[in-house]
């Protein structure tokens, strides 16, 4: 799956230009259905080692793509012997397309997907979450936080990925107040980029 990502790079950036034409998130998710847009697999096994060490009961994920970063989660739940996932896709080519993967690695029933606005679907969950990772538009990053924040349970690690880029500013600005209730550490994944990991205290 990396290796088509990789793949996908030049790709990726002649659509750059649908991303500035598009006005919503569901016209942004639809430019890039058929793209990877994966977390790096240093950050995914960082992923990985921080859901072993936490042993969350429910992760919740803003943005699975086509599903690596989940696979990493998921992977972990699987072997801490304790957990779920439940991941977020606007999508429907997106979906269709991971919940295969999923099947096809062993992993699809430990994961739930919620296909549509993260800001409506996450509003169902009613138990406390544990783990999130939030991996998709960088403006939604703050309201689906905040969404969330009444089910974060004490000590639950959120980890932000792409805070190096400039639409992500606001929820740096917004998880590193401390009124806010997190502490937290900025961990370089790339050149000019980095995963903003957050305890809720």
């Amino acid at each position: 799956m990396y290796a088509e990502a990789s793949q996908q790079m030049t790709q990726l950036q002649e659509r750059g230009a649908q991303l500035v034409k598009a006005t919503t998130a569901q016209e942004r998710a639809d430019a890039f259905s058929d793209f990877y847009l994966p977390v790096t697999p240093e950050s995914g096994r960082l992923l990985y080692t921080l859901v072993r060490g936490t042993r969350p009961g429910l992760v919740v994920e803003f943005g699975m793509s086509l599903g690596l970063s989940t696979i990493h989660l998921a992977s972990a739940v699987r072997d801490n012997g304790v957990g779920r996932v439940v991941t977020t896709e606007m999508s429907a080519a997106k979906v269709a397309t991971a919940r295969s993967s999923f099947t096809d690695v062993g992993l699809g029933d430990l994961i739930t997907i919620l296909e549509g606005d993260a800001t409506q679907t996450l509003a169902a969950i009613d138990e406390p979450v544990n783990f999130v990772l939030l991996d998709g538009w960088k403006d939604l990053y703050v309201p689906v936080l905040k969404l969330l924040e009444p089910r974060l349970s004490p000590g639950a690690l959120v980890v932000a990925d792409n805070t190096g880029l400039a639409d992500a500013q606001p929820y740096v600005d917004y998880i590193r107040d401390p009124a806010n209730g997190y502490v937290g550490v900025s961990f370089p994944v790339r050149n000019h980029d980095a995963m903003e990991i957050s305890c809720r205290a």
